[in-house]
């Protein structure tokens, strides 16, 4: 097969990921080599924990190369990302890492790129806003490893008990929102810009009024005037009006947000596909449509996309480079996606979800993705911006507040930390 390479392959770098083992050596005869990876949990119980799935591709993947082994240790998304850094700090990071984030170690030159590693086929075939999310100044570190984009979930029932049709723009999301009110639902559209996951709401409401986190040249503009009368609007016309429930929307967290959807308390919310196993399981019928814009339903989704890095440290870079054009196999891409309900990373295995009467349930996702824009993940500022939204965005439409001042407060600390880079 084809295969890229620029460098020294000794020393070519690997993108920054999870690790729970040290460095990777030569273990049993001098030609064997042991890949370590440390890999992050999708599932949900024992019966379907990401180990299960890596120890079966690993065991395949050394059926068919003699003298390469794959040891892979998996931790929860709540220590992924700590256990690497505590490698990559000691010293000792594995030579692959799937993980949340990769700029960081790309900066630091410790990363292998995809030009390194990949054959020219497997490269080509990653969906291209994924792709170019992994890039650092222009090279792609980050391998896109699963993705999902947002969707608006909304009640069939308390809708038909309403009377109601899905929304198409803020002002039909707003009127349904005071009919469920005046039915009585707990939280007409839920609204979670509580520390969790605050950004990722933030941002599907910046590019469903036009606007985003950044600028075309890649500059922060969190200030920018559309974001401004996004969130003039959702303080005045969804918050202020008593229109997203009884908790404060900037104490609100993603995962309570989506447990009351599945309880039945609400009427709309922004989702990603592992709240339609939540809501089925509880009984909750819902319906699937694109954000409402201003004007008619959002042309932009937001993305989000975890990573696959590969580090120098350890060299083998023709191993790492080999194992993970048979990770990004088409077959074993699916297996994944449909596995954990999320979205393909390869343009092949997207035809075929697509296609597939048995994927039909993420096919509003999958329709999303090609006009899906992802947060500015390559910057190395972005962690930090991303604490700050977190923390302070609820602020924009509490009472007696004003979005602009709060805007403006995140943009002075986003371009001071942009400037640090």
């Amino acid at each position: 097969m084809q295969r890229r390479r620029t460098g020294t392959i000794a020393v070519a770098s690997a993108l920054g990921m999870t690790a729970v083992l040290g460095g990777c050596g030569l273990t049993g005869s001098s030609d064997e080599v042991t890949l370590k990876l440390v890999a992050a949990d999708y599932g949900n119980s024992a019966q379907n924990s990401s180990q299960k799935y890596w120890d079966k591709l690993a065991e395949e993947y050394e059926s068919k190369h003699e003298g390469v082994k794959v040891d892979v240790t998996v931790y929860s998304w709540n220590d992924v990302d700590s256990k690497v850094k505590k490698m990559v700090d000691a010293g000792h990071p594995p030579d692959m890492a799937q993980i949340g984030a990769y700029s960081d170690y790309a900066a630091k030159n410790l990363l292998y790129s995809a030009d390194d590693l990949l054959s020219i086929p497997t490269q080509a075939d990653f969906v291209s806003q994924l792709a170019q999310a992994g890039e650092v100044r222009g090279v792609q570190y980050g391998l896109p490893f699963a993705a999902s984009t947002r969707v608006l979930f909304y009640n069939k029932t308390l809708f038909s008990r309403a009377g109601l049709d899905a929304p198409k723009t803020w002002n039909d999301l707003a009127a349904d929102a005071e009919a469920l009110k005046a039915d009585g639902v707990k939280y007409p559209y839920a609204l979670p810009l509580g520390p969790e996951e605050a950004q990722a709401e933030t941002m599907q409401w910046l590019l469903s009024g036009g606007g985003g986190y950044t600028a075309a040249g890649g500059s922060y503009a969190i200030d920018s005037q559309e974001n401004v009368d996004t969130f003039t609007w959702l303080k005045n016309d969804l918050v202020g009006k008593g229109l997203t429930g009884p908790v404060a929307p900037g104490k609100l967290n993603r995962a309570a947000a989506f447990a009351a959807f599945a309880a039945g308390d609400v009427g709309m919310l922004n989702g990603h596909p592992s709240l339609m196993k939540m809501a089925a399981e509880k009984g909750v019928k819902y319906g699937m449509v694109p954000m409402p814009g201003a004007d008619g339903p959002s042309e932009v989704s937001m993305g989000v996309a975890d990573w696959m890095a590969a580090f120098r440290k350890n060299g083998h870079a023709d191993q790492i480079g080999e194992f993970l054009d048979f990770v990004y196999d088409k077959k074993n891409v699916l297996d994944f996606s449909r596995e954990y309900d999320l979205l393909p990373v390869t343009t092949s295995a997207s035809q075929v979800m697509s296609g597939a009467k048995r994927d039909s349930d993420l096919k509003p996702f999958l329709d999303e993705l090609p006009v899906s824009e992802l947060p500015p993940v390559g910057q190395t500022s972005w962690a930090q911006v991303s604490a700050d939204i977190k923390q302070r965005i609820g602020q924009a439409v509490a009472p007696n507040s004003s979005p602009t001042s709060v805007l403006n407060q995140l943009q002075a600390k986003a371009t001071t930390a942009q400037s640090a880079e």
